[in-house]
């Protein structure tokens, strides 16, 4: 990638230098692409490169084996919502998980437009819940497109297609109701709202999202996440966290 015209999501920014810094942006084509922001650490710059902000990149490198340096220009900026806590963990999650997670330039467009979506609603959903059910289907979509999809089409013990309850941790496939008995402890409950056929007008109770958020987040530690868990997934935890203490 010699060089690069493309708008792309601050996903991490790390200190480089004194000065400079190492930003790595979510692109719609190009998937994670990292490159070097000189005076990254300016009191102009800084703002620009807020995680969550939507940037016009130019990267330039003299050699694929090199690291690009990075100009950037602000397109659309989130930090009005750093302020809040609740909204700054949100946005603070997503894109931490984005950086954590995905290779770096392997293209993941239905990943791109999911976490602009996401990020959108975080910032300008009237309450939380207009947010917290695209958070989970965020992180499911991210576990498929990484490989690690669940199967939630049919009843792994039956393959009947209907009152699937529950997702078998071994296997990631769903499990019927009537299957599950005898078992429900040593199965993830599945929140209605995740399954292909729910009405989509249909508002998820707030106990069926934060059984989402467990279903996810289980797979999320063992499959992606294993060897860091503590590190990357605090955020998460935080902003559950706040999330279950305005439902108190």
């Amino acid at each position: 990638m010699p060089q690069l015209s493309t708008q792309g999501i601050v996903c991490s920014v790390r200190h480089h230098g004194e000065h400079g810094a190492i930003v790595r942006l979510f692109t719609p084509d190009d998937g994670l692409v990292a490159g070097y922001v000189r005076g990254g650490r300016s009191r102009r710059i800084r703002p620009i490169l807020i995680p969550s902000n939507l940037v016009a990149a130019e990267f330039r490198a003299r050699t694929a084996d090199h690291l690009a340096g990075l100009t950037v220009e602000l397109v659309t900026s989130r930090a009005p919502w750093i302020g809040e806590p609740l909204a700054s963990a949100a946005l603070d999650w997503a894109t931490t998980l984005t950086a954590a997670t995905l290779p770096e330039e392997n293209a993941y467009p239905r990943l791109y437009s999911a976490l602009s979506a996401l990020l959108d609603a975080i910032c300008h959903a009237p309450s939380a819940r207009g947010w917290a059910t695209a958070m989970v289907r965020f992180e499911l979509l991210l576990l498929a497109e990484l490989g690690f999809g669940l199967d939630l089409s049919c009843c792994a013990a039956t393959g009947q297609l209907d009152d699937l309850a529950y997702v078998s941790p071994r296997s990631a496939r769903a499990v019927s109701r009537g299957a599950g008995q005898g078992y429900k402890a040593r199965l993830l409950p599945l929140p209605p709202f995740l399954l292909p056929s729910t009405d989509a007008q249909r508002r998820p109770e707030w106990p069926d999202i934060v059984a989402g958020f467990a279903l996810t987040g289980y797979y999320l530690e063992r499959s992606l996440l294993a060897d860091r868990r503590g590190d990357v997934m605090s955020g998460r935890t935080q902003m559950i966290a706040r999330l279950q203490r305005m439902l108190e």
